[in-house]
């Protein structure tokens, strides 16, 4: 089995967050294939083109021998154990797990597009992704989200 780095942002902002984010840190080291090289530390941040409370978000850098789309399938049944409900487009949520990148993969699907098309756009993205692996970061691109309100915890 050949293991690539993938980077998953991890957020909440329903119900006791921060241990959500936490709690799906674990379970992401459990998956199959799966482990959990690198975790960020966790921020609060706005929510970005949405509503409701805070958000508290970190990254994590998985060594997987899984493919993009089956990870995408754990991170998704990740979503719903915890009870992730998607009743309009970024509503606030119990966790979210996004898959920001996966090894050197381009791919535009109707189920995943890798690297993820907005997380250029998301300081809750890029802090903490700098944090794990400051290579995939520009200062430039952190530059460009500045104005976005976050707190590293």
């Amino acid at each position: 089995m050949s293991l690539r780095s993938a980077f998953v942002a991890v957020g909440a902002n329903l119900g006791e967050a921060r241990a959500a984010v936490l709690q799906a840190m674990d379970a992401l080291d459990a998956l199959p294939q799966t482990r959990v090289a690198r975790r960020s530390s966790l921020y609060r941040s706005a929510p970005v083109d949405a509503g409701g409370p805070d958000f508290i978000n970190a990254v994590v850098e998985l060594e997987t021998g899984l493919a993009p789309l089956a990870l995408l399938a754990e991170l998704q049944r990740l979503e719903a154990e915890a009870g992730r409900e998607r009743p309009y487009r970024n509503a606030p949520r119990t966790l979210d797990l996004d898959l920001l990148c996966h090894g050197d993969t381009v791919l535009d699907s109707a189920t995943l597009t890798l690297p993820h098309p907005r997380m250029n756009e998301r300081a809750f993205v890029l802090l903490p992704l700098a944090e794990v692996a400051p290579a995939q970061v520009t200062a430039h691109q952190l530059a460009q989200v500045a104005g976005q309100r976050i707190e590293r915890l």
